[in-house]
């Protein structure tokens, strides 16, 4: 009896205990009583912060908008000086400026000038974060009503903008093509970096990157390994950019271009490894086991597959993929942030082995799973 005991009653206890928290008369005698006083204060600021969070990103939109971070480049400036360069009244810019005071992006002097802080340099200098948050604007007015995201009871703007995840590889404007391509490509140094560093392409001598967009992860590939055959798949529309993109940067006459919708048509054999970046989570699991599939018959036997994005942190939710990428992929129509583990279970349906999930260093930036075709 002793044993079961303990089981059966912990639910209780902690069920019990959260109505317990729960009730505002507690919080009261908590705030105040010694040995609880200071939980209680880190749990109210905690969850305040969570509430202004919109305000926070919101915040940071208008500072990058209005180039202040640039502008703090050059050195410290007063609050005139920036609301001139910007349009905007000195008070305007003052509340403005104390908040990115707040969010560690600026400092405030004691002269009353505001110069760059380390965030808000680090910020200036990750590849594609500023047309990222210039984008959110989209993602931003999805969420304005998250219960009815979640309900599933409108489109989204995000949805439009990323048309090719519903398969119209016909249909889709090139001007829209132009605009995802590069937002993906702005914002992949630090996949490719990361994925890099958890991913040694030692003994690889082909590699393949299907839905690779204008070739930014094939050209950091390229510039690792100078040895190394590549191959990008892509929509006809989307490989037009990535020839010159690959040219800029000196690797055309190393990857092979070839158009091909993985939805539509099979992949193409040859290599001996193919990566998947940024891929999955774009998609259902239908359409996800459907790719992993045509993976699977285009590699050789031995042949290795990477696949790396953002994922969830499963059983151990994540700050940020869990958040984050959760509501966007899922702003997005058909996107879903799956956990390495899910992933892994995918890739073994379609007959993968030897799953090895290597740590990650920055989850927010990307995580990796890696698996083999049976000899």
């Amino acid at each position: 009896m002793a044993d079961g005991a303990a089981p059966r009653s912990a639910p209780r206890l902690r069920g019990a205990l959260a109505r317990l928290i729960a009730r505002p008369g507690f919080q009261t005698w908590a705030a105040r009583f010694p040995l609880t006083r200071g939980l209680v204060r880190r749990d109210g600021a905690a969850i305040f912060h969570i509430v202004q969070g919109f305000v926070e990103s919101q915040a940071l939109t208008a500072l990058v908008k209005l180039e202040v971070l640039d502008h703090l480049t050059a050195g410290p400036a007063r609050v005139a000086t920036l609301a001139h360069a910007a349009d905007l009244s000195e008070d305007r810019m003052q509340i403005l400026c104390q908040a990115g005071a707040a969010m560690g992006l600026l400092k405030r002097r004691r002269d009353g000038r505001f110069a760059l802080a380390r965030k808000g340099a680090a910020l200036l200098g990750v590849p594609g974060l500023r047309q990222m948050i210039e984008h959110h604007g989209a993602f931003y007015r999805d969420m304005a009503d998250p219960v009815t995201l979640l309900q599933g009871q409108r489109e989204t703007e995000l949805a439009a903008f990323w048309p090719y995840v519903f398969g119209a590889s016909g249909a889709v404007d090139p001007e829209v093509t132009q605009a995802y391509s590069d937002l993906m490509a702005d914002s992949q140094a630090l996949v490719a970096q990361d994925t890099l560093a958890m991913v040694p392409l030692r003994g690889v001598s082909h590699l393949m990157d299907v839905g690779g967009g204008t070739g930014a992860f094939l050209s950091a590939v390229g510039r690792a390994y100078p040895g190394l055959t590549m191959t990008l798949v892509d929509l006809p529309t989307v490989l037009d950019g990535a020839r010159a993109r690959l040219d800029r940067l000196g690797v055309a006459g190393r990857v092979m271009l070839r158009p091909a919708s993985f939805r539509d048509d099979a992949l193409p054999t040859g290599a001996d490894a193919i990566s998947l970046i940024r891929v999955l989570y774009d998609h259902e699991d239908t359409t996800v086991r459907a790719l992993l599939a045509k993976v699977h018959a285009a590699l050789p036997p031995g042949g290795r597959l990477i696949v790396s994005e953002p994922m969830s942190g499963g059983a151990r939710p994540d700050s940020v993929t869990d958040v984050y990428f959760a509501f966007y992929t899922l702003a997005m129509g058909t996107g879903r942030t799956r956990s390495a583990a899910r992933i892994a279970e995918l890739c073994r349906e379609a007959g993968f082995s030897d799953i090895q999930i290597p740590r990650a260093s920055r989850p927010f930036v990307t995580s990796v799973v890696t698996c083999v075709k049976e000899d």
